[in-house]
């Protein structure tokens, strides 16, 4: 990033609004004890053209998705972001904006919070959305204590293995001093077992948190679970991917009653992991528990169409132990670019992502599992994203290998599911093109003739 730096005066000058001699007498407090006792190990300093070289080399070591074809998934995707979206995203009446309260909230600021709103209960089938929060995760332990709240329920939240591991991870943190335990469901099929969920729901569970897609990319039954879940009068927590909506049921077509999800899918790049945006919407008996912002339509004394922050008292932002919530960042940003990107696409242009995700995902993983090292670790329907079993248990030296040739060709799953240590996770999603695809599986098998040559070569150097 460009800098201009502090020069001697403009120091000199800092130093006397601050009543400071120096610098160094700014660390005066800290005692001599914690001190480095030797100057900085630093190299010599730099002009502004060598330290901007410099900087460039070491950006030139990192694998991304502009040097590297991407088939990463797990919840952050190389999905296309249209021009448009950096365009109104960098207006700086909307860029240098930053979780107003009602009297600075300009009316701009709120127009936008409830298009965005809008738009998504119309992507999710859902009655109310809130103006968003961090990430996926933590929307999906906001919905869990949510849930809890509304049925007074303090026994038990069914999750299944099947549910990304860093939201199941999010949620038992959320929940780890209060009086509820996390059920963790085993899914060996890649997907929940009705009859395993039914038995596990009694008249204390609280929720039941569904992922559609799951974690591993295969669709759920999501009605069967929304009706094990309300037979028991428990609420379902629906963590769902916003572009498969463009094919998929929605959320609220099932019986969902709060719908959840990462957002960053829509307008916002990978971007090292965040900061993403997090969706929830809920059904409207439960809009008084839903944390977050608000925005709603009225008319001022005028007549005149206007927008305000409703359904939430100033102790969500002042008396913490009565908010709802004490995340009060709405992450308005990033719901501003969802906005522009749901405008952009419409229904159809939503729809067509969709299926381009579908179909290029079947063909990678057919093409992939011609291959005799490779198969499908489940035989399950998926969306964008499959679960590959390599048959040689080397899935770190393939990935490697894949990535020293271009390609970022999947997450490998042992990290999370020890008895998994041979799969990785691949995503193809509408960026990717049939050469692409062909390429990362011409550079899989050639791993394989390269890891052979090598095995080779070592035994040769052991007999001489």
């Amino acid at each position: 990033m460009p800098y201009l730096y502090n020069t001697p005066e403009d120091q000199q000058a800092m130093l006397e609004a601050i009543g400071a001699s120096s610098i160094d007498e700014l660390f005066d407090p800290i005692p001599e004890s914690l001190k480095l006792d030797r100057p900085l190990d630093l190299p010599p300093a730099l002009s502004e053209m060598e330290l901007d070289q410099h900087l460039r080399e070491l950006a030139a070591k990192n694998a991304n998705t502009g040097n590297s074809v991407c088939f990463l998934g797990g919840g952050c995707y190389d999905h296309f972001v249209p021009a448009v979206v950096d365009t109104i995203g960098s207006r700086s009446e909307f860029y240098t904006s930053y979780t107003p309260y009602q009297a600075e909230a300009s009316q701009g600021n709120l127009q936008v919070v409830f298009e965005y709103q809008s738009m998504i209960t119309r992507l999710t089938g859902m009655d109310v959305s809130n103006a968003s929060l961090y990430d996926g995760a933590s929307s999906a332990a906001e919905a869990v204590l949510m849930a809890i709240s509304c049925t007074r329920r303090h026994g038990k939240v069914i999750v299944p293995a099947s549910l990304h591991p860093e939201y199941r991870l999010t949620i038992s943190t959320y929940l780890e001093n209060l009086d509820a335990e996390v059920v963790e469901l085993e899914t060996p099929a890649g997907v929940i077992d009705v009859e395993q969920l039914t038995a596990a729901i009694d008249d204390t569970t609280a929720a039941v948190v569904l992922q559609q897609p799951n974690f591993f990319g295969c669709i759920e039954d999501a009605q069967s679970v929304a009706n094990a879940a309300k037979e028991a009068g428990a609420l379902l927590i629906t963590a769902f991917d916003p572009i498969s909506l463009g094919i998929l049921a929605r959320p609220g077509d099932y019986g969902t009653n709060i719908a959840v999800a990462e957002g960053h899918t829509l307008g916002t790049p990978m971007s090292y992991g965040g900061p993403y945006l997090g969706i929830m919407a809920c059904d409207k008996n439960l809009v008084r528990r839903m944390p977050g912002r608000i925005a709603g339509e009225t008319v001022d004394r005028h007549g005149n169409r206007c927008f305000v922050l409703t359904m939430q008292t100033r102790e969500q932002h002042i008396r913490r132990e009565k908010a709802t919530s004490n995340i009060c960042s709405n992450q308005g940003l990033f719901a501003l670019r969802a906005t522009a990107y749901l405008s952009q696409l419409g229904p159809q242009g939503l729809r067509e992502t969709a299926n381009l995700c579908l179909q290029k995902s079947r063909y990678a993983a057919e093409q992939l599992c011609e291959q005799e090292r490779f198969s499908l670790a489940f035989d399950q329907p998926t969306f964008k994203e499959f679960v590959i079993r390599d048959a040689d248990n080397d899935v770190e030296g393939l990935l490697r290998s894949a990535e020293q040739q271009g390609f970022l060709a999947g997450v490998p799953l042992g990290q999370w599911y020890p008895e998994m240590a041979d799969c990785f996770l691949v995503a193809v999603t509408e960026k990717r093109t049939k050469a692409e695809i062909d390429q990362l599986v011409d550079a899989l098998a050639q791993e394989k003739n390269n890891r052979q040559g090598r095995q080779e070569h070592q035994a040769e150097t052991v007999q001489h």
